[in-house]
């Protein structure tokens, strides 16, 4: 979704643009200079199946986050081998005149730093883009350091004001993360780049080299939906540059909100997790309820058959989100807690009531209910009162509407526009050959240097030897000296 919006608007700007990727915008017509290199989607599930022993996105629910992360390290490294295996990302790596083709690459950046390896091959500057806005991870990458007191990682349900024990698993988790990178992660990306170079490339450069050639980072987040935090010149927040301005609803759409006279309720789990993999007894639950409400409840539900269904209620496989959250009558948005979603509410002024499920989620809904413009449930064990309550307590309770306008407020008061802000970035790499005055120094240490460890153990080696010393010395002189025995002589 970021990413295409940035590609359309690189091309509406007059660039020339080369998109590799799976799923296709021949349909829009973008123009001549617009080209596409369609590759095969890789498969996820078969592995995330095995790994995980769920069947579907809304049983990742009860996936602890280690083994989340364990999981997406694993497909990280086999999604990259499958993508260069394809033959028509063979065909951009054996090209034979690459330099001067292009002036930039723009990379996904989340798990497939693999495909860093074409601005080696075509000596041009990167840029990438963080769809999950901001992570751990990117600290060594980009030289700051997200002081793990008050920044939690993203698969944590916190916010920047933790307990002893959150401070605890935080630690605990960004700690295991940096690890796992650094001796297994990275060398799994490395031995995937050797498989593919080591006969085209004299050298292959390491994950770690192709990292340092970064030039800067767009980074999907933005105040207040994330927390303050240490940040460097080049990583920009344009987190909201997908949202649009609001189309015309279909007809039968616009019909039913229009028509919303006590307000409406939209229900959407986003296009990973689906409704209709919800328990029956559960979907019971939602279906009682909306049928008690006075509101109008628009439902993504991928099963347009739904029984039993109020009058009410409309569901729908697919539906226009941001033109529906910007219709004045949608008075709750019942989300997974994605940030896509979640940025559309904020900018909607729609309050949420979230039903996380994995990953970002949680920190997601958290955020939204420490600010007081949304609430949470655990779909796992909603009741139809607690359901109905939090629901009239969104849509009756005036706080969570001014709340969440004063969060769009805040979200959309930016001094440039975040397309703009993105564009801006991307022509002034390009215009600065890279800007490498952008990039700190920091990314340049190993990670016990960045983290300051070789000064610790330096300090500890100062304190604890003397102390060793000591010890030995007394040990050695409390010994009790042992005196000669003299040798008995025989008398004749």
């Amino acid at each position: 979704m970021m990413t295409n919006a940035i590609i359309r608007e690189l091309v509406k700007q007059g660039h020339e643009v080369t998109f590799i990727t799976p799923f296709s915008l021949a349909k829009e017509k973008l123009g001549p200079n617009y080209k596409e290199i369609v590759i095969p989607q890789y498969d996820f599930w078969p592995e995330i199946k095995e790994m995980t022993n769920k069947n579907t996105v809304l049983e990742m629910t009860d996936l602890p986050n280690f083994a989340f992360l364990r999981m997406v390290n694993v497909m990280g490294i086999h999604s990259t081998d499958f993508a260069l295996e394809q033959p028509e990302i063979q065909a951009v790596i054996n090209e034979k005149n690459k330099i001067g083709k292009y002036d930039l690459l723009l990379a996904e950046q989340f798990f497939n730093e693999g495909a860093l390896i074409l601005g080696h091959l075509y000596q041009i500057p990167t840029i990438t883009v963080s769809t999950f806005g901001n992570a751990n991870y990117l600290s060594q990458l980009f030289g700051v350091v997200s002081p793990w007191s008050y920044v939690p990682h993203a698969y944590m349900p916190y916010t920047d004001r933790m307990s002893l024990w959150e401070r605890i698993g935080n630690v605990a988790i960004n700690a295991a993360e940096d690890l796992v990178r650094e001796f297994s992660y990275y060398p799994g990306q490395d031995a995937v780049l050797k498989k593919h170079f080591s006969k085209l490339l004299d050298r292959v450069p390491t994950i770690k080299e192709l990292e340092r050639n970064i030039s800067a980072i767009l980074l999907n987040s933005y105040m207040p939906l994330a927390s303050s935090r240490p940040m460097a010149y080049n990583m920009i927040p344009v987190g909201g540059l997908h949202i649009q301005p609001p189309k015309a609803l279909p007809e039968h759409l616009q019909k039913f909100l229009d028509g919303a006279t006590h307000g409406a309720i939209y229900f959407s789990l986003g296009s990973q997790v689906r409704s209709a993999d919800l328990p029956p007894e559960k979907l019971k639950v939602f279906l009682e309820v909306f049928g008690s409400l006075k509101q109008r409840v628009l439902w993504k539900f991928e099963d347009e058959s739904l029984p039993n269904l109020p009058a009410n209620v409309k569901v729908q496989s697919w539906l226009p989100q941001g033109d529906i959250l910007a219709h004045p009558n949608v008075k709750v948005f019942i989300a997974h807690g994605g940030l896509f979603g979640t940025q559309e509410a904020v900018y909607n002024s729609v309050p949420i009531l979230g039903m996380p499920v994995y990953c970002d989620q949680h920190q997601n809904i958290n955020q939204g209910k420490k600010a007081e413009y949304a609430l949470g449930l655990d779909y796992r064990k909603v009741t139809v009162e607690e359901l109905r309550g939090l629901l009239l307590e969104l849509i009756e309770n005036p706080k969570y509407r001014n709340n969440i306008k004063k969060a769009s407020r805040i979200f959309r008061d930016r001094p440039l526009g975040a397309m703009d802000t993105a564009m801006y970035w991307i022509n002034y790499v390009i215009e600065h050959r890279g800007a490498p005055h952008l990039v700190a120094a920091g990314v340049h240490l190993p990670w016990y240097q960045f983290y300051l460890l070789d000064i610790v153990g330096l300090a500890l080696a100062v304190i604890l030897l003397p102390i060793v010393a000591l010890i030995l010395i007394c040990r050695r002189s409390s010994k009790p000296k042992s005196t000669p025995t003299k040798k008995k002589t025989k008398k004749n």
